[in-house]
């Protein structure tokens, strides 16, 4: 039924799945994608978005080397929106909401199109190992199928448990069987084990809901995308819309804790502390009257909505009962009920920066396998570990990108050097180098390394070389060229600026906070400039932010340089981290658990951002 022997074999076709045995195919491995239902192929197992604070720069990243995810992300978009644009570019976070049975459709259809790779449905039990190498899977049936690497991403499905107030029954997802097996395997080869939670709130039914009772949340009104390819932009949207759950929904939704499964010690493992349920909101802010809920469709045609903010593993009817008190859902029919769900994972420390494990060669894991949330960062371990399943069975170097190249380098370093006990996502406090590692950069930054491996294409790397030639020569020509003195004033009157004495360079005004690109515009030479020179939207934005931020820039490279010559500095055996009300609540709360003797130690810990770690230092007067 198979081949002698594939390449590599990648196990689960989520999000990390997927994005593995594309790259893997791409590169030129003959690859197999074997997964429990080839239906349900980059399924949105939670919201239907992608993207959003730190979570849209990995997107783009993946892109920027090769990846699909961007692709996929705009075939199937509904809405999109930039997050933080009145915050610096640094902060500038991509989002899409999608179309999530389209965005399922596509992953299908680019997989079946990608030259290399094979697919088959089926359980995946245990893995073929000899010695300390593993040489392949085996299934349910029985069958054994051989492999010179093995990628994991079985997400949410080893053991899955799933609970609904104080009913559980075993599945990796609603509708859908857990995956058995493999556990037990590799922990009798010697891995250490644990268990996670995450959830998900109810899906209902849209024609049901009253929208007039709710805010809308339109995209923004001159969409981007994802991905720096032709990919197509949004001509319409699909509007969200906000309503927010009150005192009275909240004393429902306590009626039901004592059968809550978080508080009765039926769930024992951690949740994601960023994408709390609601139970969870309630109980930790209790001070809050209400929070807010994002009501957001689940598709273009589909009236299926998905409740974001209401992630419960509450009784049904306690769910159903406090929903129907929340502004607009007063009819509310489900669609499904929310609930909980454990899994097993291995703590990331036992992998090295490729993803290999350090236990069995040519075993790689990738996503909720490695104790992360969300589909991003699952997708960027894929992609991470299929690039190096390829390289290594070829006798090359490993690819690994650093901190200060992609936030995918931090995200796996955090992972590999710090661990997780708990779900581990990305933010973008957790990088120390955002101002170098932003969004419209990406391209920039990594699609030379992905071309040099053989994974992004020729047509990428030429547009990125246009790109790069077209921002430089337009900063270079506001260096170069000098403003008339009057129509420049015409401008900074505009924004309340002060007026110029004599003509300059146009570069020195541009630098001024107030002064924006279109506002240049209206200057004759730089829209002639740009017709003449077709400059887009992405050339204009890299050569603005290079205008204004190329001394903050300097200024973190050089913040940087300090923090790595810093790292061993001892910390004071009684240090009290609760009196810095500077650290995040996060960081005082880990730091006075484990009590790190020194700096270096202290960065190491899960939940200990950059910034935690540069007030500790400014306290210890360094």
């Amino acid at each position: 039924m198979f081949e002698k022997e594939y390449d590599v074999i990648v196990v689960g076709g989520g999000h990390a799945g997927a994005e593995a045995v594309a790259a893997a195919a791409n590169m030129g491995s003959k690859s197999l994608l074997i997964t429990m239902n080839l239906q349900t192929i980059g399924q949105m197992s939670c919201n239907p978005a992608m993207g959003g604070i730190a979570k849209g720069q990995i997107v783009r990243e993946i892109d920027a080397l090769g990846g699909y995810s961007g692709i996929v992300s705009d075939r199937s978009a509904i809405q999109f929106k930039m997050l933080n644009k009145s915050k610096g570019p640094a902060m500038w976070s991509p989002r899409s909401q999608n179309d999530r049975m389209r965005f399922a459709e596509e992953w299908r259809l680019l997989l079946e199109g990608t030259p290399n790779v094979d697919f088959y449905q089926e359980m995946v039990t245990g893995l073929l190992v000899k010695g300390d190498e593993v040489v392949g899977v085996r299934t349910s049936l029985g069958l054994d199928i051989r492999a010179k690497s093995v990628v994991l991403t079985n997400g949410t499905f080893l053991n899955g448990l799933i609970h609904i107030g104080e009913k559980q029954f075993g599945g990796g997802r609603a509708g859908e069987k857990a995956a058995t097996g493999i556990t037990e395997q590799l922990v009798d080869l010697g891995f250490d084990s644990g268990r996670m939670k995450t959830g998900t709130p109810p899906r209902v039914d849209g024609r049901s809901l009253d929208y007039s009772k709710m805010i809308p949340q339109p995209g923004d009104p001159d969409p981007e995308k994802f991905s720096y390819l032709d990919t197509p932009v949004l001509k319409q949207q699909r509007d969200c819309h906000m309503t927010h759950t009150s005192k009275v929904v909240h004393d429902i939704l306590r009626e039901g804790f004592d059968r809550s499964p978080m508080f009765n010690g039926r769930i024992k493992s951690i949740g994601p502390r960023y994408c709390p349920s609601i139970e969870d909101k309630i109980n930790r802010f209790s001070e809050k009257d209400s929070h807010q809920i994002f009501v957001e469709p689940e598709g273009w045609n589909t009236v299926e909505v998905y409740v974001n903010g209401f992630s419960t593993s509450l009784p049904e009817d306690v769910q159903y009962k406090a929903l129907k008190i929340v502004k607009g859902f007063e009819n509310v029919k489900f669609f499904r009920p929310g609930y909980a769900i454990e899994y097993d994972y291995f703590p990331p420390t036992q992998l090295r920066h490729t993803l290999e494990t350090k236990i069995i060669k040519n075993l790689y894991f990738a996503g909720q396998i490695n104790g992360t949330t969300g589909y991003e960062e699952a997708a960027s371990q894929g992609l991470i570990a299929g690039i190096n399943a390829h390289l290594k069975i070829n006798g090359q170097e490993p690819f690994t990108l650093k901190r200060d190249e992609a936030y995918i380098g931090v995200l796996i370093d955090d992972l590999i050097t710090k661990g997780t006990e708990e779900p581990y996502r990305m933010f973008t406090s957790r990088a120390e180098y955002r101002t170098l590692l932003r969004q419209d950069n990406a391209d920039l930054r990594l699609t030379p390394k992905g071309y040099a491996i053989g994974l992004a294409s020729e047509e990428r790397m030429r547009k990125m070389e246009e790109k790069e030639r077209k921002s430089k020569d337009f900063v270079k020509f506001f260096k170069l060229t000098s403003y008339n003195p009057e129509d420049m004033n015409q401008i900074l009157e505009e924004v309340d600026s002060a007026p110029v004495k004599q003509a300059d360079k146009m570069f020195k005004v541009f630098s001024r906070p107030k002064v924006r690109m279109d506002h240049m515009l209206q200057l004759k030479e730089v829209s002639e400039y740009v017709k003449s020179n077709e400059i887009n939207r992405e050339v204009m934005e890299q050569a603005e932010i290079q205008v204004k931020y190329s001394g903050y820039i300097e200024k973190e490279k050089s913040n940087a340089d300090k923090l790595q010559r810093l790292e061993n500095i001892r910390i004071p055996d009684n240090f009290d981290y609760s009196k810095l009300k500077s650290l995040s609540y996060e960081a005082r709360e880990k730091l006075n658990s484990i009590r790190p003797v020194t700096i270096s130690q202290a960065s190491r810990i899960s939940g200990v951002s950059p910034s935690d770690i540069s007030v500790l230092l400014v306290f210890l007067g360094r």
